[in-house]
Order: structure tokens, then C-alpha cells, then sequence
């Protein structure tokens, strides 16, 4: 497995989970996901243990180990889930790699707790104000394609915000619905909605 280089967190996503197994030692599993896909745009998740290659899925996978199994999902801003799920007992997430994005929004978690959540909640409330803001323009959009207006008639948004407030509000969701991703949050209408073609 190739080391995590410095210019990679925006590209690449590492995460460890260290299993006892049946030979009495632990032994260290770690997913790596390219982000951005191969060279055909594929987004493979890879399997490895102590460094060493086992397997690789497109995504999402599901991957078996002792024990259980690890599942890897993306969303269009990083990964929404690489969980261990136990065969008996509770799921758990993988360990992100210290030097990876997701790494190093887990220390800023560990070390400025009150930070961490306002910043999460911040990225809550982006999201929130570009549903809100955004759901009625789409709307209205697609109310004027000649198909639908003829059976359902056109709508006019209440909200009409100029260009570059729209452009704004989408550069602050996808800020946003990164931010989550690096913490492997997600909800289907937050996360799922405007911004994101993965649902």
C-alpha cells in the first residue's frame, strides 16, 4: 500500500481498523479510495492487510473479514460510509489515516471539540438555507420545460435571488456537503439533495 502523501487529501481517502484474529495477533485492515477514480473516472475502493493487497471493489463494496464485513459507500464530495459491520456486536467506523483529510478533521474533532461542532453546525445550516433557498428555483425551472408545463402548468418561485447569490449559495453547499463528508455524515436530503447526484 503506498504511503499517504501530502498532496492527496482532496483525492484520497485511507482508513484503518485493527481486528484480533485467530492467529492470537492483530492484524491492521485499511481501505483506500481514490476519489477522483481511476484512469477511466472508476471509483474503486481497495482492501489491504498490514500493507498488503487482498482485494478491490467498485463502489459501493462490501468486503469480507474475520468476523465481519466492511462497508464502503461515496457520496459526490468523499465517503458517506466505511463502517465495520460484525458479524455479532455493534458497527463501528474505520480509523481515517492521520495524515488524510478525514484524519485531520478527526484530530481538529479531538482536540477543539467546541470548534468541531460549530463548524458542523454551520455546515448544517448552509445546507438548510440552500434547500430552502434553492428547492423553489428548481422547481420553477423545471415548471417551464414545455412537457411539464403543459400538463402541470408553470410556477413562479417566491424567491428570485440574483445570479451570484445562486452561484454563492452553491459553492457554500458544496463547501459544506464536503466538510460532512470528511466526517462521514450524511442524510439523504441534505447531503442528497441540490448538490449531490448520489442519493
Amino acid at each position: 500500500m503506498q504511503r499517504y502523501r501530502w498532496w492527496q487529501p482532496l483525492s484520497r481517502a485511507l482508513l484503518h481498523l485493527d481486528l484480533p484474529e485467530d492467529d492470537g495477533r492483530t492484524h491492521r485492515w485499511s481501505v483506500d479510495v481514490r476519489l477522483w477514480g481511476d484512469s477511466n473516472g472508476e471509483i474503486l475502493a481497495q482492501l489491504y492487510r498490514d500493507g498488503s493487497h487482498r482485494a478491490g471493489s467498485k463502489l459501493p463494496a462490501l468486503f469480507r473479514v474475520p468476523g465481519g464485513e466492511i462497508e464502503v459507500v461515496t457520496s459526490g464530495y468523499g465517503l458517506r460510509r466505511c463502517h465495520y459491520v460484525p458479524d455479532n456486536g455493534p458497527e463501528r467506523q474505520l480509523v481515517p489515516d492521520p495524515a488524510s483529510a478525514e484524519g485531520r478533521r478527526a484530530r481538529l474533532e479531538r482536540r477543539r471539540p467546541a470548534l468541531s461542532r460549530a463548524i458542523g453546525a454551520v455546515s448544517i445550516t448552509v445546507l438548510l438555507v440552500s434547500l430552502v433557498l434553492g428547492v423553489p428555483q428548481v422547481i420553477e425551472q423545471v415548471s417551464h420545460i414545455p412537457i411539464v408545463a403543459e400538463r402541470i402548468g408553470s410556477f413562479v418561485s417566491p424567491i428570485q435571488l440574483p445570479a451570484v447569490l445562486n452561484v454563492g449559495l452553491v459553492v457554500a453547499g458544496l463547501v459544506a456537503s464536503s466538510e460532512r463528508a470528511l466526517r462521514l455524515r450524511y442524510h439523504w436530503l441534505l447531503d442528497g439533495g441540490l448538490f449531490d447526484g448520489d442519493d
